[in-house]
């Protein structure tokens, strides 16, 4: 895939993410990651995992709340660490979640960038470079 058609596939996976979180509450590891996805244009409530205490908090107070999830951890593997448990403990309380749209968004990303936080300088790049491979540019 070259990075025009990254940057036209991140864009759809970040119009399928906002429509997603309309219904749901984005779970991110950290405020950088809250404040990443904001700057792509996504509006939704989020957690910052690690600031609510962990897996286990955030998975009871979704429990509490009967919100449902969308885990949106880092795909390094602290993160895949994080979002294993997330799965376990959301799953044990019944609560539903969606790990399919971050799994989307690694494989666009794959070999470039590990973080969330780095989505908007990533997209920013690969945006700009196709649009002056479109206008006939050299970078």
């Amino acid at each position: 895939m070259n990075n025009s058609e990254r940057a036209e596939r991140l864009n759809e996976l970040l119009d399928e993410l906002s429509e997603m979180c309309t219904e749901r509450i984005l779970l991110v590891e950290g405020t950088k990651d809250k404040w990443a996805i904001s700057l792509l244009g996504v509006n939704a409530e989020m957690i910052a995992v690690q600031a609510e205490g962990g897996p286990l908090r955030t998975a009871e107070r979704l429990f509490n709340e009967k919100r449902g999830a969308i885990i949106m951890t880092d795909w390094d593997p602290k993160g895949e660490e994080i979002a294993k448990e997330l799965e376990h403990h959301l799953s044990s309380l019944c609560v539903g979640y969606d790990m399919s749209i971050r799994a989307k968004i690694r494989s666009v990303c794959a070999g470039e960038i590990h973080d969330v936080e780095s989505l908007p300088s990533f997209y920013s790049r690969i945006a700009t470079i196709s649009i002056h491979t479109a206008s006939g540019c050299v970078d």
